[in-house]
């Protein structure tokens, strides 16, 4: 069963859904560039680990990314004698502590055969990218390293929730309807970038990715990638399309949109 939506679902954002297919598009992309790549490039998917504080936010996309156990009841308070001769019982209240949780955030690299030096960075967002905290800290520092060196950058947001990465200038006003964002900065233009927007009511824009030699690019069409993830893992038949779109709301005509396109489905 395919999405009712033209381009990208905006029920694969949120949490139950997000993380498996954020990894299995980073796959799907990997896997449909190698053939025009190799064998002068090759595709690495690159792993990012940091530790960071578990708060409600930064658990935004990563389910059951910290499991806790049914607590084992507490062993019965001993009374106390407090005074002359007067017992009281003592119960302890369960409190939950914050533990640090180790994140992993996957990338894909095209690196040149032979020299392994990194040509192209490909990002896909995710909610740790976006969201104030360590997670954005650490993806902008990444980014700086990229943009202030020769390797070309393309960076995929399919979330509408939180702040774009940083960009000038950038349309965020309550008019805008294009919510997602592909952004292709090659190296030898920066700091000028390309920006490709668009919105729920719109397929995926295909884009360039480029490589060594001036010119040099191979087209990227996300589309069938996310059609074709889609219907393997059988969101199908997991999302719950009678409940509202996940955050942040879309605008009155967006929902009205929405409505009668899953009513006709």
């Amino acid at each position: 069963m395919a999405s009712p939506f033209p381009g990208m679902d905006p029920y694969l954002e949120q949490a139950t859904f997000w993380s498996e297919f954020h990894s299995r598009l980073i796959v799907a992309i990997a896997d449909a560039l190698a053939p025009s790549l190799l064998p002068q490039y090759y595709v690495a998917v690159e792993t990012r680990t940091y530790i960071d504080g578990t708060t409600e936010e930064l658990l935004v996309g990563i389910p059951d990314a910290v499991v806790l156990s049914t607590p084992a009841p507490a062993a019965p308070a001993k009374p106390e004698t407090v005074g002359a001769g007067v017992a009281t019982t003592v119960r302890p209240q369960s409190v939950i502590l914050p533990m640090p949780l180790e994140v992993k955030e996957r990338y894909l690299e095209i690196r040149e055969a032979g020299s392994n030096a990194v040509i192209a960075v490909i990002e896909v967002l995710s909610p740790m990218n976006k969201q104030p905290g360590e997670g954005r800290r650490i993806h902008n520092a990444k980014r700086q390293t990229v943009l202030g060196s020769a390797s070309h950058l393309v960076e995929i947001d399919l979330l509408r929730a939180y702040d774009p990465m940083a960009m000038h200038p950038i349309d965020t006003g309550a008019a805008s309807t294009a919510q997602y964002r592909i952004l292709v900065s090659r190296s030898e233009y920066r700091p000028r970038a390309d920006l490709y927007k668009f919105s729920l009511r719109e397929p995926i824009p295909e884009f360039p990715l480029p490589l060594k030699a001036p010119g040099e690019q191979v087209i990227v069409d996300l589309q069938p990638l996310v059609n074709g993830i889609y219907v393997r893992s059988g969101y199908g038949i997991r999302v719950d399309y009678q409940a509202p779109v996940p955050p942040p709301a879309p605008s009155a005509e967006e929902q009205a949109w929405v409505k009668e396109l899953l009513h006709s489905r």
